[in-house]
């Protein structure tokens, strides 16, 4: 039994005791590590996340006096009560903006979505980097769409919880965690174009192959919302203006030292630029290499990926370059940072034999640092959002 389908009752009996009734169902969606491809996701380039066996629980039942009432299991507080017809954008005001959001996306696409009852238990890390937020949005989506008989595709859950997190919270965060959530299978991860949205499952069987990804999570709290993430964004789209391309993923890797030096004058731009386009690169390597049956191969484009995004992209730290360091000097086939930086964690490709040496490496240097702990577990492919029976 899965450890979701162990968490549903338990939510299932939060529910009861937070409305006095039963809910209706019980939907999960995942939290995710990204394999390779980071901030290319809103520079229509490619990206190949993966989802983790933790998930975020959504117990359900709808209303019909168009009331919204919200509550976690990990927020401090009571029942958050809202009215739907009165949901406005609300940047950045807490946990419940998010779930708000997403019933505000709904209805202003048009969708049939009433009030609903929504209690939410999680094991996705929060500001760890692996999408908590993306979990919570496709998990009220999934939860929605099946209370009101939308049968909405994953792809639409997808888009509408970005949506959400875009317009309604003021995240600018691109199309990749909340596809994520709703469309990785377990075994795979998912090669994702993020310009027309094809994707593709690609086999990911690391213990079949002797291997293991493990999270360390540095236990750094980031914010993605706090302008450092939305400067990136703004310098991304800046340097695609000065190219005269419609976004970084049309620049020829051919043809990257030509447009880095039209940015000559702007050196952080151009430093942006050289890691979307590199980081692209990287993205197709690794689904070669995994279409080869060369998952080993994969490694020093993982170690490639972090120094560009600690040299170019400027969005490491140092817990998370003494994890990624640390963990390929004791012999790691490659390590990197996930997610949007600023904190959060790393990821570490090891031959399962050395799995714990490795791990105990780098809380060793954590400890000698005087940093706090690391989380570290494995990360195993696992489904995307459904509903627990």
């Amino acid at each position: 039994m899965t450890q979701t389908a162990h968490g549903a009752p338990r939510t299932a009996v939060a529910f009861g005791e937070a409305y006095g009734a039963e809910p209706e169902g019980v939907w999960a969606a995942p939290g995710r590590v990204n394999l390779i491809g980071e901030h290319t996701d809103y520079n229509d380039g490619f990206v190949m996340p993966l989802a983790l066996p933790h998930t975020t629980l959504a117990a359900a039942s709808p209303r019909t006096d168009g009331v919204l009432r919200l509550h976690s299991g990990g927020a401090d507080g009571g029942v958050v009560e809202l009215r739907i017809d009165e949901l406005r954008p609300a940047p950045q005001a807490g946990w419940a903006a998010y779930p708000a959001g997403v019933v505000w996306a709904m209805r202003e696409e048009g969708l049939p979505v009433g009030g609903a009852d929504l209690h939410y238990d999680s094991t996705v890390p929060t500001g760890a980097g692996l999408s908590s937020s993306a979990a919570l949005e496709v998990a009220t989506v999934l939860a929605l769409s099946d209370l009101y008989g939308l049968d909405l595709p994953p792809q639409d859950q997808a888009r509408l919880a970005q949506r959400a997190e875009n317009a309604f919270v003021g995240v600018p965060c691109g199309i990749m965690d909340q596809t994520a959530a709703a469309c990785c299978t377990e075994g795979h991860a998912l090669f994702l174009d993020t310009r027309d949205l094809t994707r593709r499952q690609v086999p990911f069987d690391l213990a079949g192959e002797g291997l293991r990804l493990m999270v360390v999570d540095t236990r750094v709290k980031h914010e993605l919302g706090d302008g450092a993430y939305a400067e990136r964004r703004a310098g991304c789209e800046r340097g695609a203006r000065a190219l005269g391309v419609r976004a970084l993923r049309d620049v020829p890797r051919g043809q990257l030292p030509e447009a880095l030096a039209k940015l000559a004058d702007e050196p952080t731009v151009q430093a942006l630029v050289r890691h979307i386009v590199t980081e692209n690169q990287r993205v197709e390597a690794v689904v070669a290499c995994l279409d080869a049956g060369r998952t080993r191969a994969i490694g020093p484009l993982l170690t490639a990926g972090h120094a560009s995004l600690r040299d170019d992209f400027k969005i490491s730290c140092r817990e998370l370059d003494l994890a990624v360091d640390t963990a390929n000097a004791a012999g790691a086939l490659g390590a990197r940072m996930t997610g949007g930086g600023f904190g959060g964690s790393a990821i570490v490709l090891v031959e399962e034999a050395a799995a714990a040496a490795v791990g105990a490496a780098v809380t060793e240097a954590f400890a000698a640092a005087g940093h706090t702990a690391p989380r570290i577990f494995e990360a195993v492919p696992s489904a995307g959002a459904r509903r627990i029976e």
